[in-house]
């Protein structure tokens, strides 16, 4: 596979994995999950809108599809620092990809790395939340 092909989604995910297996602790993890969210591409504050919003997240997260069935991209943004980096994680498993590819990946890393157990219960919500809306619109376009 030459550097600029996109992985598989499941590459990304044993990607992720493996990235996290480097850091010890969780506040290593924490501050990993952070510094990727600040390399999240800029979010116009003009799609910062109600029609955008993650509804289930007690920060606010804006989610954006674009594309077809083909290849659905996504770009998202948080006003919290960890939900950002979960939003990169996520973007990277999700963005970019068929919506059929999308509906069927589970995403197993959430469980690999551990943030199941290390978040907040408003947290998992959010990130639960953010998952469906993602799938929801990858199905709208399936069809």
């Amino acid at each position: 596979m030459n550097a600029t092909a996109t992985p598989s989604a499941e590459q990304a995910q044993q990607d992720i994995v493996d990235e996290f297996a480097f850091f010890g602790d969780w506040t290593e993890r924490y501050q990993y999950l952070i510094d990727l969210g600040k390399k999240l591409p800029p979010f116009p504050d003009a799609l910062k809108t109600e029609e955008h919003r993650v509804h289930g997240c007690q920060s606010m997260v804006w989610l954006v599809p674009s594309g077809d069935a083909a290849k659905l991209h996504f770009a998202a943004a948080s006003d919290s620092a960890i939900v950002s980096g979960l939003i990169a994680l996520v973007l990277r498993v999700y963005s970019d990809r068929p919506a059929l590819d999308i509906l069927a990946t589970e995403p197993r890393f959430i469980e690999a790395i551990g943030l199941a157990k290390h978040l907040s219960p408003t947290r998992s919500n959010g990130l639960v939340a953010m998952l469906a809306k993602l799938k929801a619109h990858a199905a709208q376009v399936a069809q």
